[in-house]
């Protein structure tokens, strides 16, 4: 069945239907109405559901960690502006704040596995402990880590929680963990988990999550332990790798380095064009840009989530 995406920005909506088009994301519908206005009648028949789906690259990353398109899965990052330090920090009293929104969408339709991001902040956090103990209480276990983009060979930071809720008894044929393990997956494109997750998903060591346990964030990449803490000489060996994801291989290795007026190399994709102020697309752009997450981060914590049930 085809995929939905969910967003109510028509410029980036207009993106989604180009890259379903060049079949660059999973085949699929785009519904532009606010997320509050979707009944869970309308998401019957879709095998895939993204909201705030903005440029489609929780599709993407799915894709490219080896999450067939046929395959049940959810996914959204809800607006990050009510928890992010860089807004007003109105918080859950946000008319953004829009979980409750999404909430309700799963807990009617109950899919069998939730992906989803938020800044991470002290607020962040909060707004991940109610996360939790809402889909805690419908049956999910849970899992997050907070990791940057850096962690994946970026050249920023992008510091983000990612979170996943697994639906156990929930929806078990569709399930990857029951039956067949290996059928329909495929092999990821350009592996990152190695780098961005050292040991795998939150208390993976334990052979998969708690039922009802809210796990401790376990933060990674940028501030956790691996690469940010190789002075005390504990790193992993992984880590010391010269093989972890940096900003010349990786993701980002074939990417042009601009020396830029104010004295920072700043890396581009080759061909790329410039976003010009004069250009009509540009507000546009920026937003899509801006708004979305980084996909090799999104690919490294989906490929942990695949390793841990298999």
């Amino acid at each position: 069945m085809a995929a939905y995406y969910n967003e109510f920005d028509p410029f980036a909506a207009a993106w989604l239907r180009e890259l379903i088009k060049a079949g660059v994301i999973a085949d699929g519908e785009v519904d532009e109405r606010s997320i509050s206005d979707v009944p869970p009648s309308d998401l019957a028949g879709f095998t895939q559901c993204h909201f705030f789906a903005g440029i489609g690259v929780w599709s993407y990353a799915l894709r490219n960690a080896g999450w067939p398109d046929d395959q049940a899965v959810w996914t959204g990052s809800c607006p990050c502006q009510p928890f992010s330090g860089a807004g007003k920090g109105t918080g859950f009293a946000d008319e953004r704040h829009l979980w409750p929104a999404f909430f309700h969408l799963i807990s009617v339709s109950t899919p069998p596995v939730v992906f989803g991001e938020q800044v991470a902040s002290k607020d962040g956090l909060a707004w991940l402990d109610l996360v939790h103990a809402d889909l805690e209480g419908q049956g999910y276990t849970c899992g997050a880590v907070d990791t940057c983009a850096a962690s994946v060979g970026s050249p920023h930071i992008r510091q983000r929680l990612y979170w996943v809720a697994d639906g156990l008894d929930k929806g078990l044929e569709r399930h990857p963990r029951h039956g067949d393990k290996a059928q329909g997956w495929k092999k990821p494109t350009r592996s990152t988990s190695k780098g961005c997750v050292p040991g795998g998903l939150v208390n993976a060591e334990r052979g998969g999550f708690q039922k009802g346990q809210l796990d401790k964030i376990n933060t990674l990449g940028c501030r956790g332990e691996g690469a940010a803490n190789t002075d005390d000489g504990t790193a992993t060996p992984e880590f010391r790798s010269s093989h972890r994801p940096g900003p010349v291989n990786g993701c980002w290795g074939d990417a042009d380095w601009l020396l830029c007026r104010d004295g920072f190399w700043r890396a581009v994709e080759p061909g790329t064009s410039p976003l010009a102020d004069e250009s009509p697309d540009h507000m546009g752009r920026l937003r899509g840009y801006g708004n979305a997450i980084v996909a090799a981060q999104a690919q490294a914590f989906i490929e942990s989530y695949i390793e841990e049930i298999r």
